[in-house]
């Protein structure tokens, strides 16, 4: 596979990743204002539609927008309690809301054994990488999980959203939350088991029939997550 390519899409190094969701975290939590933000959730998107997550993309940005108009309504409502605990709110989904689709698209584009080779070449410590490993492939392996779960569940009418809850509550903890826990403690455990059946413990130094390596792909998202992060910190008075 060529360095900066994939079947999808831009290939990016597990590390140059890293480094994109550290600038991501700079930025949203230092913005100037919400304009800013918003256009750091549009790099985000722009990152995710050329790693091949286009309807994740779009979805993101457009959820965003919803969040973003709702937040200019707040802020012309009358001052009270109210207004201040809308605020407090939206403003913590602003500054976690890019850093979480960021995340979204590196754990989907990031296959483990990729992880595991670039972090061995970097040295580091594996008490470090092999919680990390893990949870790459836990999140994918419950989110099918959840779907089977509900897949079930609407044979017998029972579907995991607000009005049910509310109407039928016990019968939905029941019959899907508490299969979801079960599931995920299951899954935690066998994953585990897995990893370390496979050698994932092994001290000496893996092998990978990707190419592991920086190109011009990683120079090119880390300049641009990098440039939106200083024009926020020296020209924030232009938002």
């Amino acid at each position: 596979m060529n360095i900066g390519k994939s079947r999808g899409g831009l290939w990016i190094d597990p590390r140059t990743k890293i480094l994109l969701l550290f600038l991501c975290v700079l930025s949203a939590t230092m913005a100037p204002s919400l304009f800013y933000e918003m256009l750091v959730v549009a790099l985000v998107a722009c990152f995710g539609i050329a790693c091949g997550k286009v309807r994740y993309s779009i979805i993101g940005v457009i959820v965003y927008g919803g969040f973003y108009l709702l937040t200019q309504v707040v802020l012309q409502m009358p001052s009270g309690n109210v207004q201040v605990m809308l605020i407090a709110f939206l403003g913590l989904v602003h500054k976690v809301y890019p850093c979480g689709i960021l995340s979204g698209i590196i754990i989907s584009t990031t296959k483990v054994g990729e992880f595991l080779s670039a972090m061995n070449r970097s040295h580091v410590s594996q008490k470090i990488v092999i919680p990390i490993a893990v949870m790459l492939r836990y999140v994918p392996t419950i989110r099918e999980d959840w779907r089977f779960i509900k897949d079930a569940m609407r044979m017998r009418d029972v579907s995991p959203n607000l009005k049910n809850f509310i109407l039928h509550p016990a019968m939905t903890i029941e019959c899907i939350y508490v299969p979801l826990m079960m599931a995920a403690s299951k899954t935690a455990d066998e994953l585990t088991v897995a990893s370390v059946t496979r050698g994932i413990e092994n001290p000496t130094q893996r092998t990978s029939y990707v190419k592991i390596g920086f190109g011009i792909a990683d120079l090119t998202v880390a300049l641009a997550f990098l440039a939106m992060f200083l024009v926020g910190q020296f020209y924030g008075e232009v938002f």
